[in-house]
């Protein structure tokens, strides 16, 4: 069966840190672009971060250069996010999806995981 699953959010305060894990079962995540996108109550899903699968090349969006790294473990079949320096405005529903090519578009994605919250508050 094919399955993402997002792991490693939690409660933080401004300034810290955490990782999340995007952990795939049933196919081969390194044959797939990731994206990482997040999601707030009433808006739309938003994509941040992506790692492509030919050449490892990444794409992000300014609000996180910088403070945002993604990476990929093939032996583990996990890719993470490593979020650093949080804000308030990070606050929100973060999910992995797996399509062929990095886009900031839900529709280019195959496959989604269920998220992971990610809250930061003082």
């Amino acid at each position: 069966q094919v399955q993402l699953v997002e792991s490693g959010g939690g409660a933080v305060q401004p300034g810290g840190s955490l990782r999340l894990s995007c952990a795939a079962s049933g196919f081969t995540l390194d044959h797939y672009a990731i994206g990482w996108f997040r999601q707030v109550p009433g808006k739309e899903r938003e994509g941040v971060l992506c790692i492509s699968s030919s050449d490892y090349s990444t794409y992000g969006v300014d609000s996180v250069k910088g403070r945002f790294t993604i990476s990929r473990d093939n032996a583990e079949n996990t890719v993470y996010l490593q979020i650093n320096r949080l804000k308030p405005e990070d606050t929100a529903v973060y999910y992995c999806a797996a399509g062929l090519e990095c886009s900031y578009y839900v529709s280019e994605y195959k496959y989604w995981g269920q998220g992971t919250q990610v809250t930061v508050s003082s």
